[in-house]
């Protein structure tokens, strides 16, 4: 299973990793795609989508959450 979300803010390999290692250690994720151009971050696995929007968000960007 897999969620995406889009986020804005994202402009470098820099917003990747902080992302990435913003969402990585949650329960449940098995793997995290930053798209820069697309603007959009797929979590594969089966983590709680409150508890990725929240980590991105703590990492410092703007998260809208899945339709």
């Amino acid at each position: 299973m897999s969620m995406v979300l889009e986020v804005r803010g994202m402009s470098c390999a820099h917003c990747v990793a902080a992302i990435t290692s913003a969402v990585s250690p949650l329960p449940g994720v098995t793997g995290v795609d930053v798209a820069l151009e697309a603007g959009t971050v797929r979590v594969d696995g089966t983590p709680d989508a409150t508890a990725v929007a929240a980590a991105i968000e703590d990492a410092g960007y703007d998260v809208t959450p899945p339709a």
